[in-house]
């Protein structure tokens, strides 16, 4: 007979699906290779750590194929089978493959970025933080309890902090960490205490259990759950740079290496949008009717200050290139908080969630693209204004074409078919939930976008001021700007494809 030690014992025993948890294992492994590689490298040798990670990145994106066939889950309690840490399911696997992605695009943009920087960035430290970051990233859309969700938030968070104080004596770099660390370490505390009200009501912290649970609490313990649920949502405000907790955004852009501003745009937003994904639609549903007007009113907020901040931008500014794809970014993570705050009122919250994911899709694809084009400007124009791209055509017609492409794209005009598609598609969502005074909103900021990013994309055909200067494109940015090009040009040939993929499998 057995003991109860032992019964207990048994209980605790959780199997571990390793193909489920590739992706971002081999992120991490390859992560730690880096680090302890750098001790015995040769200095003149230290490009081999970058190219090691690129392809670590890759192989952890090629994992996602075998886990296509369908819903995989492990660290499963065993008297409940529906309660896991981790679940690979569609939602998972698409945000894996827009972060693991979009991590291997920086990570090319990085390799030329290291070259250039002469020492100033140590290679071994930058490659483990972002390979670090780029696991917790890809562990946060598989977390299906509080814990683990803010673990893998912290972890793809922590690592990015150093990312952009990294460059040696630069006191813009330092300045634009600090402001970093200090917004994120007060977004974590303030969810961390909304988790722990949610918590202490429904007593788990699985979020299939809290959802079943938070609905039925004792009326002593509402209050304390209504304030848990708003804390939590504050936090992931924060991530997600919506208003009015967007304040770090533009100076961190700045302060950042390029390459490292182009992975917060994308993944920084894919790890809190999928985060506050988890936490709204399915672990709080039965209180949408908080979290729903809340978001509606943030998602207004936000692209309306983020598309009139970018509209302000001068173009002779010093780095006014990157502070505009800064607050073009805050604008367009309105646009993606719309499908969410829909779903509080819509009957068909996944399709709701997908209208989001596509979205995010769209834009990661396009703005990492813009990210590469203004990281080959910025080998020759340090400042990196937008003045500085006038008649890049002249001197650069590819990556002139393929910016004009991906800005194009990120206004919704054609031939940025996708760009347009996945707008049509956000505007449908919040149209069908009835939030039609958003659409509007929506409607209008589009509108505003649209004169800031032509006046971009017309510069970069006008006739430049002197000899047109060449630039010469190295192979691992060209690689990151054909990539997103060909990715960007494919959807928009057949952009219902991208709505079949993000087919969520949520629910």
């Amino acid at each position: 007979m057995s003991s109860p030690a032992q019964n207990l014992a048994a209980s605790l025993v959780q199997s571990v699906d390793w193909l489920a948890i590739a992706p971002p294992t081999i992120a991490a492994i390859v992560g730690l290779v880096v680090l302890v590689a750098d001790l015995f490298v040769a200095e003149q040798r230290k490009a081999l750590l970058g190219w090691t990670s690129v392809a670590g990145l890759a192989a952890a994106t090629l994992m996602l194929l075998p886990l296509l066939d369908g819903d995989r889950s492990t660290f499963c309690l065993t008297d409940d089978a529906t309660a896991c840490s981790y679940t690979a399911d569609r939602f998972t696997l698409v945000i894996q493959f827009l972060v693991l992605g979009g991590a291997l695009l920086a990570a090319l943009l990085s390799v030329t970025a290291l070259k250039d920087a002469r020492k100033d960035l140590p290679e071994g430290e930058y490659w483990f933080l972002l390979l670090s970051s780029a696991a917790g990233a890809a562990l946060l859309p598989a977390s299906r309890d509080l814990a683990t969700l803010i673990v893998a938030l912290e972890v793809a968070s922590l690592p990015a902090f150093a990312l952009v104080g990294l460059r040696y004596g630069d006191r813009k770099s330092s300045e634009a960490a600090l402001k970093f660390f200090l917004s994120s370490v007060t977004a974590t505390a303030v969810s961390l205490m909304g988790i722990s009200f949610v918590y202490a009501t429904t007593g788990t912290l699985y979020l299939t259990q809290v959802a079943d649970r938070i609905g039925h609490v004792d009326g002593q313990f509402h209050t304390l759950a209504q304030t848990g649920v708003v804390l939590t949502l504050v936090g992931f405000a924060f991530k997600t740079a919506a208003v009015p907790f967007h304040f770090w955004v533009p100076d961190t852009y700045v302060g950042a290496p390029l390459p490292i501003a182009a992975y917060l745009s994308v993944i920084g937003k894919a790890v809190g949008f999928s985060g506050l994904i988890l936490v709204t639609v399915v672990a709080l549903p039965s209180y949408a009717d908080v979290w729903g007007p809340a978001l509606a009113a943030l998602a207004a907020l936000t692209m309306t200050v983020g598309n009139a901040a970018a509209l302000r931008q001068q173009a002779t500014r010093a780095y006014s290139a990157v502070r505009l794809l800064a607050w073009s970014s805050v604008g367009q993570a309105g646009y993606l908080l719309v499908p969410i705050a829909a779903a509080a009122y819509s009957g068909d919250a996944e399709k709701s969630i997908g209208s989001t994911v596509a979205y995010a899709l769209m834009y990661g694809a396009v703005n990492l693209g813009a990210f590469a084009v203004a990281a080959l400007v910025g080998r020759t124009k340090v400042l990196n204004r937008v003045s500085d791209y006038r008649g890049l055509y002249a001197s650069s017609p590819l990556s002139a074409l393929f910016l004009a492409f991906f800005l194009l794209c990120l206004a919704g005009l054609p031939p940025g078919i996708i760009g347009l598609f996945a707008k049509v598609t956000v505007f449908s969502a919040a149209v069908d939930a009835g939030l039609g005074w958003l659409a509007v909103v929506m409607a209008v900021n589009v509108v505003i976008a649209l004169f800031y990013y032509l006046q971009w994309t017309a510069l970069l055909f006008r006739a430049p001021e002197g000899e047109p200067e060449k630039h010469r494109v190295p192979g691992p940015v060209t690689a990151a700007i054909a990539l997103t090009g060909v990715l960007g040009i494919a959807l928009s040939g057949a952009p219902q494809l991208i709505l079949r993929f993000t087919d969520t499998g949520l629910f």
